[in-house]
């Protein structure tokens, strides 16, 4: 986020997860972006303070913000504060909060104007309640176009999603508790189309009891139809979800209640408590003291309660259900690496997705949004289950020409596109093509549990199609993971990316996994090809730049 006080101004967001851009394209997009700036920035007319939006377990983390300073700096505008950075991988929004207050003195004193040293709670949307619209007028679920999801039109996409009916949902876990599905959407009649390593994201929605459980929290009856309005009219906001909707519609379909909320929720909630030592606990774990900001971990965080936990352990806090879905995030599609490659399933997307569901300290089961949704629907009796989705296009990409080597690094779920790859170099060979080396490493816990497609794999190793590198960290007493693989098979690695100039993949933990490989290749490009570690980092960097190199991780 950049704020700009006076004169020219720019926003610019990078999202946390995925992002897709190469180095090359970010460096295009500001290169455009301050081109333009030169001739806006003149005379010390604009005033600037720039907040960046990162996560630190990426290579580049608030890299866009950085930049952004700094050029403003170089073209002449003036600092009215210093560059504050935010971590998701921490606290990003204590980083924000903490940056703001000192932010907003500093831009009173800067322009001689007077704060009042009070903080009002201002609603930014007022409510509307709807009894009298026709039924036909009703968002019912729908993310932008009334009746989009009775009536299917294409170019489908984010806003106007295609519900594909599952054809398969099917467990690949043998055993040890947890579960692991397999599911086959089908896209025919959609014109849709992807390519191996490209996402399909889905919109869920919540718990049906959980939706109940908030609606009787806050006293409300969940069929009243409203809208909540921008109160700043110039705004081209002007709801927060699809409205004119119902309380059951909003908190199924638009909101999301089971996310861990954020410091300012705790703030707004406070004032509805009839309870002063309540009122106090939520307004403590709200504050940027010490002893509030450690509440707010252990009672919060670590505790992983969501605003339905909170309203049943805080009894005396009875908020209005309309000011509980202003403050509520948007719940947003879940991005899953497809499965499969097109050539070989031109009208299905392959899914492969973990079911989340865990215990918290409190006692309560909490589960996945997406994956208990996704778990749920059973392509059963003969009756057509459908889900919305639309296809995100990534730079995750086999080479142009096939027989080019490739080495993937995917353990557990991060198999997902490369079997998609493998998939397409099959076809290829079946074809009579030649295709390169592919090899793969696997890791899971126990070979007998959770070795998804194993029979699979098997069968492209038989054919000669691929490779097979397997780690299974809990067949015996010394964990082995596919970083130790690695760390074995350096002439390997060298020979496929040093001599062969091959392509190096890697999916999954951006956080340890990711990590871990990325300074196990630089280490191997050190000793095998004999260059200094800062060569190294180079040589990595180039790949990248050439996408011979690509990551497709999270956190």
């Amino acid at each position: 986020m950049l704020s700009t006080l006076a004169g020219a101004g720019v926003a610019v967001g990078l999202g946390t997860r995925r992002c897709q851009w190469t180095g090359r394209t970010l460096l295009w997009l500001l290169n455009n972006l301050y081109n333009k700036a030169t001739t806006r920035v003149d005379n010390k007319q604009t005033q600037h303070g720039v907040f960046g939006l990162g996560n630190k377990t990426y290579e580049h983390y608030n890299k866009v913000a950085i930049y952004v300073d700094k050029r403003l700096e170089e073209l002449g505008a003036n600092r009215v504060f210093e560059l504050g950075l935010g971590d998701d991988d921490a606290n990003i929004e204590d980083d924000f909060i903490t940056w703001k207050d000192r932010f907003w003195p500093a831009v009173c004193d800067h322009f001689g104007i007077e704060g009042s040293g009070e903080e009002v709670l201002i609603r930014q949307y007022r409510l509307l309640e709807q009894p009298d619209v026709q039924p036909d007028r009703i968002y019912t679920g729908e993310i932008a176009r009334l009746h989009s999801m009775q009536n299917q039109r294409p170019p489908f996409d984010a806003k106007n999603p295609f519900l594909a009916p599952i054809r398969v949902n099917r467990e690949l876990h043998k055993g040890g508790g947890r579960s692991c599905m397999h599911i086959e959407l089908n896209i025919e009649g959609s014109k849709m189309r992807y390519d191996a390593g490209d996402h399909v994201a889905m919109y869920p929605i919540n718990d049906k009891s959980l939706v109940e459980k908030l609606g009787q929290l806050c006293n409300a009856d969940l069929d009243t139809v409203f809208s909540l309005i921008n109160t700043d009219t110039d705004s081209s906001k002007k709801h927060p979800f699809p409205c004119p909707t119902t309380y059951r519609t909003a908190l199924t379909h638009y909101l999301e209640i089971t996310a861990i909320p954020r410091t300012h929720i705790l703030k707004e909630l406070a004032e509805y408590c009839t309870d002063e030592a309540d009122k106090e606990l939520l307004r403590s774990m709200a504050s940027l003291a010490p002893e509030g900001k450690e509440k707010y971990q252990s009672w919060i965080q670590d505790a992983c309660r969501n605003v339905v936990h909170i309203l049943e352990d805080i009894k005396s806090c009875k908020p209005p259900l309309d000011h509980v879905c202003e403050l509520l995030p948007r719940l947003q599609p879940r991005y899953y690496s497809i499965s499969s490659s097109a050539k070989l399933h031109p009208t299905d997307v392959h899914v492969t997705a973990v079911l989340v569901e865990y215990k918290t300290p409190t006692g309560r089961i909490n589960k996945g949004v997406a994956t208990t949704y996704l778990k749920n629907k059973q392509p059963t009796g003969g009756e057509e289950v459908k889900v919305p989705v639309f296809i995100r296009k990534s730079q995750f990409r086999l080479p142009t020409k096939p027989e080019t080597p490739i080495i993937m690094v995917g353990p557990g779920t991060g198999l997902a596109p490369f079997r998609g790859f493998i998939q397409e170099r099959q076809y290829l060979r079946d074809e009579g093509k030649t295709v390169g080396e592919s090899v793969l490493y696997f890791g899971c816990r126990k070979s007998t549990e959770d070795y998804i497609y194993e029979s699979e794999l098997d069968d492209w190793v038989k054919k000669g199609t691929l490779t097979l590198k397997t780690a299974f960290s809990r067949d015996q007493a010394k964990k082995i993971y596919v970083q130790h693989l690695l760390e074995q098979d350096a002439d390997l690695i060298w020979d496929v990316i040093g001599e062969k100039k091959g392509h190096f993949y890697i999916c999954g933990d951006a956080k340890n996994m990711a990590v871990d490989v990325r300074n196990i290749l630089t280490k191997i490009l050190s000793t095998k090809g004999n260059m200094s570690e800062a060569d190294a980092v180079q040589y990595l960097k180039k790949m990248e730049a050439q996408k011979r190199y690509s990551a497709d991780v999270w956190s």
